[in-house]
């Protein structure tokens, strides 16, 4: 039987100067884990090691993006982190400095009967 999505969390984050997508995706992914508990997965007797947690990060440039960092960042579970095009460039005034914005979804799949 396949994994079925437990919860569905979204996050952003940003990196206001120094463009660096990465640090954008690892703020988005910590923002979206700090809105939830897995409660349930103590409830249910269910190990953490085995729960699958599925990322996608979204940002203008994916190809910029560490995702075994992003993946190296989650504390539990199986992971998955997949980068696709989605956030936001916003670049000053004067073109020299852009905030990068990064989008996050982080889903957990549990095996339940």
């Amino acid at each position: 039987m396949p994994a079925r999505r437990v919860i569905l969390e979204m996050g952003t984050g940003n990196d206001l100067h120094g463009g660096d997508y990465t640090k954008a995706a690892l703020r988005a992914v910590q923002d979206a884990i700090h809105h939830s508990s897995l409660a349930m997965i103590r409830s249910l007797g269910v190990d953490s090691k085995t729960m699958q947690v599925d990322v996608t990060i979204g940002v203008q440039e994916p190809g910029k993006v560490d995702a075994e960092k992003v993946k190296a960042s989650l504390p539990h579970g199986k992971v998955t982190v997949k980068v696709v095009k989605g956030g936001l460039d916003v670049p000053d005034e004067t073109g020299k400095d852009t905030a990068v914005i990064a989008s996050a979804a982080v889903e957990v799949r549990l095996n339940l009967p």
